[in-house]
């Protein structure tokens, strides 16, 4: 019986085998709960350091307001020693306004530390040529987020002449703190999150799932789209703050239809080279047929089936 194989009973595989996999989700788990706590910490420490620079991120996010020329935007945006400044109509305004720029800030400040939290998250679980790609997502969206949000405070001055001077003669702008910074921040995300857009088809193309020829047939629609998507997420209503949105979301359209082309053609030439191309969807992928060698030492297996064949030719004797 020493040459036999000793075999676990199956009860007993089974739980092993459910205790490894408990043991791996939860490992899963913790470390999730360790990068999703860093980046908490991240981001709370991003906010305290907002929070101390307060000042100097209000002056930043009001300089666009403070451009515009006093008759524009009114005789109470000047305090008495001739600053702009703008005004809190309420008392809880001031520790309100102070916390959400603060927090936002920090948000935007701590974005390449959590950034980097889920990447190093998700990493394990990807293949190289996926991590390549995903590290590339990750450093695209980063860059055409700040474009995005650059652009709209490049343009906020325009925007807001043009909507101050609809208000016509007799009629005096009086804008407090608080609208005024929730305007900004929601033009900045705007602009910022639109941008986003046309990269999200480019990764679709990169997985297989958007080819270029829905893409070229759908132009006209996602030109279409583009400008209502401008209109609607846009928290003004003037034409010149759409057209600055929808042009450049325009321009990153088109680049990303001409990648989804360079991209076809090169996967269509890599298909034909490893003779896939001409097989159709519903086919069944050939096999190879031709037998695997096996190993030259025996398995224990073998060794048990060695042991038994004399035993029954003993019996049939």
């Amino acid at each position: 019986m020493s040459g036999r194989l000793r075999r676990l009973p199956r009860r007993s595989r089974r739980k092993e085998a459910g205790a490894d996999d408990a043991m791996s989700l939860i490992a899963h788990l913790r470390e999730l709960r360790n990068r999703v706590g860093l980046a908490l910490i991240g981001i709370v420490i991003a906010t305290v350091v907002a929070f101390i620079f307060y000042d100097e991120i209000l002056a930043f996010l009001k300089a666009p307001y403070c451009r515009l020329d006093l008759d524009v935007r009114g005789a109470l945006s000047v305090d008495q020693d001739g600053n702009c400044t703008l005004l809190i109509l309420d008392v809880l305004s001031n520790l309100t306004l102070r916390l959400k720029v603060a927090l936002i800030a920090g948000m935007v400040l701590s974005a390449p530390w959590w950034l980097y939290q889920l990447w190093a998250f998700i990493t394990p679980g990807l293949k190289r040529n996926e991590k390549r790609y995903a590290l590339s997502f990750v450093g695209m969206s980063t860059l055409l987020f700040a474009a995005g949000g650059a652009l709209a405070y490049v343009t906020l001055a325009n925007g807001l002449r043009l909507l101050f001077g609809l208000s016509g003669e007799g009629v005096t702008p009086v804008l407090g703190a608080t609208e005024y910074l929730g305007f900004v921040i929601q033009l900045l995300l705007a602009f910022g999150i639109a941008f986003e857009v046309p990269l999200l088809g480019v990764m679709l193309n990169i997985v297989g799932i958007l080819s270029y020829d829905v893409l070229r047939k759908s132009r006209r629609w996602l030109l279409f789209l583009t400008f209502v998507l401008a209109a609607f997420i846009t928290p003004t209503t003037d034409p010149f703050t759409m057209l600055a949105l929808a042009i450049p979301m325009t321009l990153l359209f088109e680049g990303a239809i001409q990648f989804a082309r360079i991209n076809d053609k090169r996967r269509a030439r890599r298909d034909a080279a490893e003779g896939w191309h001409d097989i159709d969807d519903d086919e069944a992928s050939p096999l190879d047929a031709q037998p695997s060698t096996l190993d030259d030492a025996p398995s224990s297996l073998d060794d048990e089936r060695a042991t038994q064949r004399p035993e029954r030719h003993d019996a049939k004797t």
